[in-house]
């Protein structure tokens, strides 16, 4: 695959949305009193161009102005990129800013986990096993603080340089939840979960899409909402709020089957509540899955919240 930091998109400059007082959220309208962050003015349009290709130019540019209104509007910050192997579609909008990681990380604790158990030539533990399945399935803190703890930093850092994630920085100590993450990066974690590469072995790449398929009901928000019926979903989110009222919500999801082959990535910050984030994500999702599979029958309709949302995934205490 051609690393995706090598392509010009991905030097975009940062995204950022008019924050309205007053903002209606998904779900109903902030509670009075809600502190909201300081007003976000757009200061320049997204990027003309956010999406390229060489084999479907006309594709990719109704899908970079199908994203760009998505965007429209939004309250906070985002950043979008988008890689479709089989069309060779590349979009980046922001790509390169940085975000907490939240639970998002745990993707990544989870490659450098599989990279460990290969580089010892071994198979996983049993307790490795229950440790990734809670952690990527039901995002498990516990679980990823031991795996964290258990693959270490050095490991930690080899992995991110060996799959190229060189714009991603480990959080500090034992706050894995505050990893600095790009989504370009994110593309390329997901570039190697979906591809054969010498990272990782088809089998363990194999094993962590499985678990990224089974993801608990209430997880499955974001990226795949709006996919198509026949094509299989990969996912994992992540959602905190920062000293109490501004949120960083993500998701990443890998779309394969019936000849599809794809990856979206959605990061934002500074939003006034997770269901709003999730809006956001899944706006931009429906978008490139409709542009992509046009007139094929989609699933998963925009995610209705539930009495998990606006609660911390946990990644970082509540006093960080």
């Amino acid at each position: 695959m051609t690393g995706f930091r090598s392509h010009p998109l991905f030097a975009a400059p940062a995204v950022v949305s008019t924050l309205a007082a007053g903002a209606l959220v998904a779900g109903g309208v902030l509670a009075a009193g809600a502190l909201l962050p300081a007003a976000r003015v757009r200061a320049s349009p997204v990027a003309a161009a956010p999406c390229s290709s060489a084999e479907n130019p006309a594709v990719a540019k109704k899908l970079g102005t199908q994203i760009q209104a998505a965007l429209a509007g939004r309250t906070g910050t985002e950043s979008v990129a988008v890689y479709d192997r089989k069309r060779g579609i590349r979009c980046a909008v922001a790509a390169g800013s940085h975000y907490d990681s939240a639970s998002v990380v745990k993707a990544t604790i989870l490659g450098a986990l599989l990279r460990k158990v290969t580089d010892g030539k071994r198979s996983m533990t049993t307790s490795e096993k229950s440790l990734a399945n809670k952690m990527i399935t039901r995002s498990d803190n516990a679980a990823a603080s031991t795996l964290w703890r258990s693959v270490g930093r050095t490991r930690m850092s080899r992995f991110l340089k060996q799959a190229e994630m060189t714009h991603t920085t480990l959080g500090p100590s034992g706050y894995w939840g505050l990893t600095q993450i790009t989504a370009q990066d994110q593309i390329e974690l997901l570039s190697r979960y979906t591809t054969s590469n010498a990272l990782l072995p088809d089998h363990a790449r194999a094993y962590a899409l499985k678990l990224m398929n089974s993801v608990i009901a209430s997880q499955r928000w974001g990226t795949p909402a709006g996919h198509p019926a026949n094509v299989t979903w990969h996912v994992k989110n992540g959602w905190l709020p920062r000293h109490g009222r501004d949120w960083r919500v993500h998701s990443i999801g890998a779309f394969d089957g019936h000849g599809e082959d794809y990856m979206i990535v959605v990061l934002t910050r500074d939003t006034p509540s997770m269901a709003y984030g999730v809006q956001t994500i899944e706006r931009v999702a429906r978008t490139v899955h409709r542009t992509l599979n046009p007139g094929i029958q989609s699933i998963a309709p925009e995610s209705t919240p539930n009495n998990t949302w606006e609660t911390s995934d946990g990644s970082v205490p509540a006093d960080r």
